[in-house]
């Protein structure tokens, strides 16, 4: 098509394509489908059990709480939609539906991390400052801390976007099997998108390296207060805390850093970049509600008892 300017209101987009017999695609959407519904149920069982338990309305469980939604914000806007056109080989889509997509899976990155690294901070405050956690960690300051991680991930994802949008749109024809900003990107008319990566190096290095800090400096302090103490129950029961929400941040880092790598390595097979994608999406977030559902005492005995009730 050249380079002549496309209307992308009044364009109908074509996905790429993942070339898999019969048999293949049954069985990719059956597990995926199957991920998804247990991704599905573990969040919003563990949403659940914050909301009706008055006792689990503490900071910590409050920012758990949005860590689960922007879980389901994640896996939702990725599962659906590639099952659907795996299955039904419709591979069409309009360039709105591509720019949610793509938006929302940007959304969940850059939430996640600031949320994570939120958590590390609380679990600094309560093990290193014990006594003045209840006046720190007041109902104003998490609600803040809330809010701002979500004000300040839109934003940073916003201008992101924003970047891509300048440029007219001369392709329709989308290489991945799912939409983000490289594919976005990848349909413009531009020539020159220097600003574009170096704004994309600048979120990568803002949030995995903010979020980085943020956790080694403060599980430092909370290391070093936990082996100065003397009380061994409470310095497990703290180290057993910290454990969980970094394991959480690992698995997320992680995924993280290999979708990084895959993308900014030059000739990267599609097929691979497609995969790291996919799971960077998928496995943090079916992860997450059950290494907190197994490793946080209070919403494990809430779990149990709801399930022998029910039973």
């Amino acid at each position: 098509m050249g380079n002549r300017t496309i209307d992308v209101l009044n364009a109908v987009f074509i996905m790429g394509k993942i070339d898999l017999s019969s048999e293949g695609k049954y069985l990719t959407v059956l597990i995926g489908s199957l991920v998804y519904l247990f991704t599905l149920f573990g969040n919003l069982s563990l949403l659940a059990v914050i909301a009706f338990n008055r006792n689990l309305h503490g900071p910590m469980y409050l920012f758990l709480f949005n860590l689960s939604i922007n879980d389901l914000i994640g896996i939702s806007a990725m599962i659906p939609r590639v099952m659907s056109y795996v299955l039904s080989e419709d591979m069409h889509i309009t360039y709105p539906a591509c720019l949610i997509q793509a938006f929302c899976i940007h959304m969940y990155g850059g939430a996640t991390l600031l949320i994570l690294s939120i958590m590390s901070f609380d679990r600094y405050i309560a093990i290193c400052h014990p006594l003045r956690y209840h006046s720190i960690m007041n109902k104003n300051t998490v609600v803040s801390l809330i809010a701002s991680a979500w004000l300040i991930d839109f934003l940073l994802v916003g201008i992101l976007f924003g970047l891509t949008l300048r440029f007219p749109v001369c392709k329709t024809v989308i290489v991945n099997i799912y939409c983000d900003n490289v594919s976005l990107l990848r349909l413009t008319c531009a020539t020159d998108t220097t600003v574009n990566n170096i704004y994309g190096l600048f979120i990568t290095g803002v949030l995995h390296g903010g979020g980085a800090f943020s956790v080694v400096f403060s599980y430092s302090f909370i290391l070093f207060t936990c082996f100065k103490s003397s009380d061994s129950d409470a310095k497990l029961k703290a180290l057993h805390t910290c454990a969980t929400h970094l394991l959480v941040f690992l698995i997320y880092e992680f995924s993280g850093i290999i979708v990084v790598l895959v993308y900014r390595i030059p000739n990267t097979p599609l097929l691979l970049q497609t995969f790291a994608g996919m799971i960077f999406v998928i496995f943090p977030p079916g992860l997450n509600p059950v290494i907190y559902g197994i490793k946080t005492k209070k919403i494990r005995v809430k779990l149990l008892h709801r399930k022998v009730t029910d039973s």
